[in-house]
């Protein structure tokens, strides 16, 4: 704080006058004027430097010897040093209102209706110096609103829907009480019809619900029902033709939904003014970006409306949108999603409503009975809460708010009024600094979220010098071999010099400058002047000079930590900080030390990361804080099973050399039970399931595991039962084979015998030579 000097006492006017004098001046403002030069070559290099520097363009302003970057200091040093004010070029911003209708009163005008003002502004910055300019909004009576009910109608939502049809009535005579032009929509969403979120049989597409459930409609994703409508009996009409349906998992296709209801603005029928409100209505969570894999789906989504005969075309081929991509859209097409969910879902709702910036959570009763005073109490919430921020900004441009409101509110990226009613002006100081010099002019839209109503602000950079140098081609001042250019001399081809007083021979100008370029770069770097060959480098703020054989090094443009270069803990040596011993970084503001990266067990960072200003810079694909995890490595559970099944079991393709080759499991142990939780189980070369829990130890590769002693193998066929039951069958089939052919010769022998039978009753016998008695056949046989 200033003292008051003493003479104060003695008049009133010569202290108030002090007082302006020394605000003039910057001694009462709290940051202090400072031009901290580089490479200035020219009046453009200096303003280009710093927001307070500024160029004296007054002839022989520098000494002689003097290099010309002294010409551009701080006014004040300027001034002390004898440069008079109208000699001192510094560019000033400059804005310019363009278009700023007034206020509307009221949403009932032949036009749309004014909420903000200005509408349009120009800015030229000067780079570092900020302009500040003020923004009004105030809220019509009776802004038009549209409002999208997007229900989810999986299966548990069958008591939700029978209560939404018949609160027709109700949402529309709220929504009169909001305003007299509002309009309802509908929509509905479950989830994408692919394994395994849906059940995929033919017969369950059709009739996804339990089989006792009469009215259920097909599987699908999200289907628009209703477009923007005034007529509640369409609405009616259309809710009540809604059936149930059904998925397989509990997170749902929400964010889907949200997109494309998002994203479809004709189809919706969002009007171009109005409050636009999503209420959705779920009794689950919702599916992110990267579940769509699950069902082999990789293709990204990409934002943009797809919708057929009012269904969402692309569900089963475009994954599932990021939370950041429906935040974006949301705000993006000036919509506030309202989430009415169920009691076991508020936490989710609320974790999401954090990431969208202009949207509200409320809890529904059982039944959704109670959905008309959530819609409610959720649109007051919104609409006096007043958010003023910025779309995307060009490169090194930044914007701060600070709130007028009553109450007031600290500066920020964002300026926010609480409790604003209907009818009330709220201002808020928008203050834009443009770091660096851009190339062209830009430009940017500020205004409300969720509200239509921006402001345009076109924005360019003065980065160069209106000095109004005299005319002359062949100054005096220039030893008449040149012209003056903001005070200092452009000198004609053959002459160099501050004062073009160097003469050179055309043929050895070339072969002269090329020895003040290092590597064919910048004569002297930029830092000084290339006077017959030879570099004269210029001096620094603060009477340090540029040195080195082309200017190259300096020792104050190292990097700075808490505005100390190399935050005080060590030495600037050619624009590289050289760190005391116990420090580093590369602003030096880190002191050694690795607390922050030990984990519980005291690895540094599990030892997959380097400890860097105490914080761990884990390897690719393991995360911070102490690189525990990594989600997109492949589970240990498939990658190792082989080792598991040769060090456990000393079976499989690696029991040859297993100690060799699973030398990444260091630890592991025979186990009759395993502890609590899911296991891993692989298959082993005896088709045997083998049972492990394994856990990663500190280092990349490196694990220890616990193996279920008993596998779980397939039952092996009784050899012995069937080795016997085959001889059996073998001796049965041999002995029915004899037997059938015992019995073919027997009846062959018998047929036979029976031939032989019949020739001989058909045979008569003769007497024998000495004796002529005949006998029979019977006789015969008896006496043979």
């Amino acid at each position: 704080m200033t003292a008051v000097p003493s003479f104060c006492h003695q008049g009133m006017y010569k202290c108030v006058s002090l007082l302006l004098l020394l605000m003039g001046r910057g001694v009462l403002s709290q940051e202090v004027e400072v031009c901290s030069k580089t490479v200035i070559n020219s009046c453009r290099d200096c303003i280009r430097s710093g927001a307070y520097c500024t160029w004296c363009k007054q002839l022989n302003f520098t000494k002689p010897g003097e290099q010309e970057a002294a010409r551009c200091d701080t006014r004040a040093q300027l001034e002390e040093r004898g440069c008079m004010g109208k000699d001192i070029v510094s560019p000033l911003n400059i804005l310019t209102v363009t278009k700023n209708t007034a206020l509307s009163t009221n949403a009932f005008v032949k036009d749309e209706p004014i909420q903000l003002r200005p509408q349009e502004v120009n800015l030229k910055l000067r780079p570092g110096l900020p302009r500040t300019f003020k923004l009004d909004f105030r809220r019509v009576e009776g802004y038009p609103v549209d409002l999208y009910y997007l229900m989810d109608l999986s299966y548990s939502m069958e008591d939700d829907l029978r209560s939404i049809k018949t609160l027709g009535n109700e949402l529309f005579k709220a929504l009169q009480g909001i305003t007299k032009q509002g309009r309802i929509g509908f929509g509905s969403f479950v989830d994408k019809t692919v394994l395994p979120f849906t059940n995929t049989n033919p017969e369950k597409l059709k009739k996804p619900c339990e089989e006792k459930e009469l009215f259920c409609q097909p599987a699908f994703g999200y289907r628009h029902v209703l477009s923007m409508t005034e007529n509640k009996a369409d609405f009616n009409r259309e809710v009540d033709k809604q059936r149930i349906s059904g998925n397989l998992d509990s997170p749902e296709g929400t964010l889907d939904a949200i997109m494309q209801a998002a994203v479809c603005g004709d189809r919706i029928g969002w009007r171009n003014s109005s409050t636009r409100l999503i209420v959705l209505t779920t009794d689950d969570g919702f599916h992110m970006a990267g579940d769509g894999k699950l069902a082999g789906i990789l293709e990204p989504n990409d934002e943009r409306c797809y919708m057929d005969n009012k269904l969402y075309t692309k569900s089963n081929d475009m994954d599932y949108p990021s939370v950041g991509q429906v935040a974006s859209q949301l705000e993006k097409n000036n919509i506030q999603p309202i989430f009415a969910v169920t009691k076991n879902m508020e936490n989710v709702y609320r974790e999401l409503s954090r990431m969208i910036p202009k949207s509200e959570v409320g809890v529904l009763s059982e039944d959704s009975k109670n959905v008309v005073e959530l819609i409610q109490a959720a649109y007051n919430r919104l609409s006096s809460k007043v958010t003023v921020t910025h779309d995307a900004l060009p490169d090194n441009v930044r914007v701060t708010y600070t709130p007028l409101c009553p109450g007031g509110g600290p500066a920020g990226d964002k300026g926010v009024c609480d409790n604003v009613k209907v009818g009330d002006l709220v201002s808020f100081n928008v203050t834009v600094t443009a770091d660096e010099c851009i190339d062209r002019e830009r430009s940017f839209l500020i205004g409300p979220l969720g509200i239509k109503d921006k402001l345009k602000v076109s924005l360019s950079t003065r980065c160069e010098c209106e000095c109004d140098d005299p005319k002359e081609e062949n100054h005096k001042d220039c030893d008449g071999k040149g012209k003056v250019k903001c005070g200092m001399c452009s000198c004609n081809a053959g002459f160099v010099g501050q004062k073009c007083e160097c003469a050179i021979g055309e043929k050895d100008e070339s072969s002269l400058r090329a020895a003040c370029r290092k590597d064919n770069g910048t004569e002297c770097e930029g830092r000084g002047d290339c006077v017959c060959g030879i570099c004269q480098c210029y001096a620094q703020q603060g009477g340090s000079t540029y040195y080195g054989t082309h200017c190259e090094c300096e020792n104050e443009s190292c990097e700075k930590f808490q505005n100390k270069l190399c935050g005080g803990n060590g030495k600037c040596r050619c624009k590289i900080c050289e760190c005391n011993p116990e420090y580093e970084g590369t602003a030096c503001q880190c002191k050694k030390s690795d607390e922050q990266c030990r984990t519980p067990s005291g690895s540094v960072c599990s030892g997959r990361g380097t400890c860097q200003c105490n914080q761990c810079k884990c390897i690719e694909g393991y995360q911070r804080p102490y690189c525990l995890t990594c989600p997109a490595c492949q589970t240990p559970c498939i990658t190792k099973g082989k080792c598991i099944e040769c060090l456990g079991f000393q079976t499989g393709p690696f029991s040859k050399n297993c100690s060799q080759t699973c030398k990444s499991i260091n630890e592991f142990e025979m186990v009759e039970t395993l502890p609590p939780g899911k296991p891993c189980d692989v298959r082993d070369v005896e088709n045997c399931r083998v049972f492990f829990i394994i856990k990663q130890l500190d280092g990349e590769d490196n694990y220890s595991a616990q193996i279920l002693k008993t596998r779980e193998c397939p039952e092996l066929p009784n050899i012995y039962a069937i080795i016997g039951g085959s001889i059996a069958g073998v001796a049965l089939i041999g002995l029915l084979i004899l037997l059938i052919i015992k019995a073919i010769l027997y009846m062959r022998d018998v047929k036979e015998f029976r031939r032989f039978e019949n020739e001989q009753k058909k045979g008569k016998w003769s007497p024998f030579p000495n004796n002529s008695t005949t006998f029979t056949r019977e006789e015969t046989m008896n006496k043979i």
